[in-house]
């Protein structure tokens, strides 16, 4: 499955600021499920990078019209790590939490609905001021191999597990990561991957372009981000997390073939 994102916010890394009127994200949100998206994703509080928690109110005031707008029209997820926010969102028609932080496990319990576990060193305002790992894929492994169990154990209907390339990693964290991908899916819950436009994709692109250092803007790693979401599904993964649906959707339909 393909997963469209939609951020509602003014400072997401990517397609900030684009969708904060509420008619408009509804109206993205038909677009992403039209180009053929199986969930769209939905965002009030942006978890890039450097990014700052925001009031409870302000991301309520920013997803629930949204979400009631899109649930008559396919699957949709909240991005959230917030209780409250979980709550509003699946009473607005949310059939899926997807949580960063890894810790609603019982409130996804208590909703009957779906949970991805998400695996992140940090915060967002730390995450990446020098993560650290003996060993990343043993270490995120055992940290997803756990939260699949406590979700079990909650009574979450369905546990998915998202290794969090990007959340408190480095490039060689990212890319060690995407290349024992097999290790996730053993873990016998589907494996949801976020890897479009992130930072390590425009210092590949960088890299390829000659330049020595730096990165592309994210507006320039289509290429890499297909390329990501490829290897993904030929490894076993079950859902891509993507900004750009249709290209993702037509990439797919190839490695299907």
């Amino acid at each position: 499955m393909v997963m469209g994102i939609l951020n509602v916010t003014p400072d997401s890394f990517s397609d900030c600021a684009r969708f904060l009127d509420p008619e408009e994200a509804v109206a993205r949100g038909r677009q992403l499920f039209d180009e053929g998206a199986a969930i769209v994703d939905v965002g009030g509080e942006s978890t890039r990078p450097g990014a700052e928690p925001v009031p409870v109110r302000q991301e309520l005031d920013r997803v629930v019209d949204v979400v009631a707008g899109l649930a008559p029209h396919g699957r949709v997820s909240i991005d959230t790590t917030k209780p409250e926010v979980a709550q509003a969102a699946v009473a607005a028609g949310a059939e899926i939490l997807n949580d960063v932080s890894a810790s609603l496990h019982e409130v996804a319990a208590e909703l009957n609905v779906s949970w991805i576990a998400v695996h992140r060193q940090g915060t967002p305002a730390t995450m990446q001021i020098a993560p650290h790992y003996a060993d990343v894929v043993a270490e995120v492994h055992d940290f997803l191999a756990e939260a699949v169990e406590r979700g079990r154990a909650a009574g979450v209907p369905e546990v998915w597990v998202d290794p969090g390339i990007g959340f408190g990693k480095t490039t060689d964290h990212n890319l060690s990561l995407l290349a024992n991908l097999r290790q996730f899916t053993a873990l016998g819950a589907p494996v949801v991957l976020g890897a479009s436009r992130k930072r390590f994709i425009g210092e590949l692109h960088a890299l390829s372009d000659g330049s020595d250092g730096g990165e592309v803007p994210t507006d320039d790693r289509l290429e890499g981000s297909l390329a990501a979401a490829s290897w993904a599904f030929a490894q076993g993964a079950s859902v891509v997390r993507v900004h750009d649906v249709a290209a993702t959707v037509d990439a797919m339909k190839v490695v299907a073939a």
